[in-house]
């Protein structure tokens, strides 16, 4: 009997591969089933991954990011709503970015300080408000290194280490060389998301990809994944590579028909 229920279970889970992904988040919205939520965790992962590696070298280990990235993605699966017309991964990415970004706040500072220096910092900070009541005056990094028994350096690093506490607003305004506009600082360091272009472009590509079939997918893969020639994949279809080529442009034909639909929506 137990043998029989793992097989069910077994051929249910290698079944979910081929349900369509709309109809899988009804399947879920319907039943909750673990196995579901997993099958859609394994097919939207990329989206986590993706907006993981915007986050690389900014003081947290890629893994943790992509940790909390990912469990932003389960939080996603279990709010959208498939009735309500958008895509997952429009829905998916603010909530994941929210998550990751929570994340970040929470672990307070903005690049990672050793917790020697978060420690000192702490303390120069208590030491000068101490010093200021006590001296009438604001302290020197002297008065404070000997008030706590440390070196002039082991201060001004404390000090320079709390800076990055709190990061500067991408809103801080800065005069423009005299001209009488001024310049954001987000006007300064921004620079194109290319994370966004991605996660459109595979729905763009899955869209497509659901339009066609089955020989014509295996052309796409095979020619623009799998980096196979014309001739090798008329060789594995059994087919001339005349019919390949007249396919393939057919197929690229398709797609520029449903970009060019997708630019005037």
């Amino acid at each position: 009997m137990r043998s029989s229920t793992s097989n069910a279970k077994k051929y249910m889970i290698e079944s979910l591969v081929d349900i369509e992904h709309k109809e899988l988040f009804r399947l879920y919205k319907d039943t909750k089933d673990i196995e579901i939520r997993n099958e859609l965790i394994n097919r939207y992962l990329y989206i986590a991954e993706i907006l993981s590696k915007k986050y690389i070298n900014k003081g947290i280990d890629y893994d943790d990011i992509y940790q909390v990235a990912s469990l932003g993605l389960i939080y996603a699966i279990e709010r959208f709503d498939i009735d309500r017309g958008f895509e997952f991964s429009s829905f998916a990415t603010p909530t994941i970015i929210g998550e990751i970004k929570k994340y970040f706040r929470d672990k307070g500072w903005a690049i990672r300080v050793p917790r020697r220096i978060q420690e000192l910092s702490k303390k120069v900070n208590e030491v000068k408000v101490k010093l200021g009541q006590k001296l009438q005056r604001v302290p020197k990094v002297k008065d404070i290194a000997e008030y706590l028994a440390v070196t002039e350096e082991e201060v001004l690093e404390a000090m320079e280490a709390s800076q990055v506490y709190t990061p500067k607003s991408l809103d801080v305004s800065y005069d423009n060389n005299g001209d009488d506009k001024e310049v954001q600082l987000r006007d300064i360091i921004g620079k194109d998301d290319k994370s966004y272009d991605n996660i459109e472009n595979m729905d763009f590509l899955e869209k497509c990809m659901e339009k066609l079939n089955e020989v014509e997918v295996e052309i796409v893969k095979d020619r623009f994944f799998n980096n196979m020639t014309q001739v090798e994949v008329s060789l594995k279809l059994g087919v001339s590579q005349m019919t390949v080529s007249r396919m393939e442009k057919k197929i690229i034909k398709k797609f520029r028909s449903e970009f060019n639909k997708l630019n005037e929506l």
